[in-house]
């Protein structure tokens, strides 16, 4: 039965073990993913995460717990899931033979959006419609039409969203964006609100390897050796595990510390500068109490790839 309002993917005590294998590939995982929100799944390589989405998508059988897109069971019920879910593979799954509308066509019509049609004229109106206006809004109208055997690796990306999209999913799996073949001027954030994310209500559930890109996410789930070891917003994650700071100068650098010291204001000494802990809305009383003429102010806000770091403890694989 449809989920309620708030939750469209709920995942309880996922356990996935392959046979001969000595530890559990997923491992006790359980999250909710609300309807609407971009969600982002992190980790290394190893971590869990295509195992966990293969489960997901119903490409692959959990060992136990419970997993629901919308309300509906991946097992029991596969064939309503997967009419809900539109998928942007790692590596382009397009036909090279067809051109780009006709690769849209095609799985328009697996999807059952509409009845088989020899040519785009004759597709309903309401395809049309959903085509023109997702290849306008990614701007590759004037190639719709065309072979996609000369298409940049960017243009095959676009089109692929396209065709994820026909359907209108509840849920959009986007994996392991390629860094050479996504649109880099407006990445994830960007593409996710040109295709209207909040006003159709559609989740966008993401996994990267370039961070960068899920800093716009609404909750970000991080996994490492078959388990959840963060869960929480961007913001949160990188609250709790790095500390905004300020780095200051000044040309008597010796009588800075001094009067940090002598004013018990912690700080780490880096020889040619000193960084304070401090929220941004302390900056300012923090820099007026200090007497010493200071001759430079940098101001670090953390990262979400260095709270990832200071999770995991390894350089994230980019390959």
């Amino acid at each position: 039965m449809p989920s309620d309002n708030s939750t469209i993917i709920h995942v309880q005590d996922l356990i996935k073990h392959y046979k001969k294998a000595d530890k559990s590939a997923v491992d006790g995982v359980s999250f909710d993913v609300a309807a609407g929100s971009f969600f982002a799944l992190l980790g290394p390589n190893g971590a869990g995460k295509t195992t966990t989405i293969s489960v997901l998508t119903t490409t692959l059988s959990k060992t136990s717990g419970e997993v629901t897109i919308d309300g509906y069971d991946v097992e029991t019920q596969a064939t309503e899931v997967r009419s809900r879910i539109g998928i942007i593979f790692q590596n382009p799954s397009l036909d090279l033979n067809l051109t780009a509308e006709e690769n849209v066509r095609l799985h328009a019509i697996l999807y059952g959006v509409a009845s088989y049609r020899p040519t785009y004229s004759l597709m309903p109106d309401s395809y049309k419609k959903k085509v023109d206006e997702l290849a306008d809004i990614l701007d590759i109208t004037k190639d719709l039409h065309k072979p996609i055997k000369t298409f940049s690796g960017g243009m095959k990306r676009k089109l692929e969203i396209i065709r994820s999209l026909i359907h209108n999913p509840s849920v959009l799996f986007w994996m392991n964006p390629p860094r050479d073949s996504t649109p880099r001027a407006e990445g994830i954030c960007g593409l996710t609100c040109k295709i209207s994310r909040k006003k159709h209500n559609m989740t966008i559930f993401l996994t990267t390897h370039y961070l960068e890109e899920a800093e716009g996410a609404d909750q970000v789930c991080v996994m490492n050796h078959g388990k959840i070891v963060a869960h929480g917003s961007p913001a949160q994650l990188k609250s709790s595990m790095i500390k905004n700071y300020v780095s200051i100068k000044a040309k008597d650098m010796e009588g800075l510390t001094r009067e940090l010291a002598k004013k018990k204001i912690s700080f780490t000494n880096r020889e040619k500068s000193i960084d304070i802990a401090c929220t941004d809305s302390k900056i300012h009383g923090l820099l007026k109490s200090i007497d010493t003429p200071i001759t430079s102010v940098q101001i670090h806000t953390p990262s979400l790839e260095e709270a990832y770091l200071e999770i995991i403890g390894e350089k994230i694989q980019t390959t």
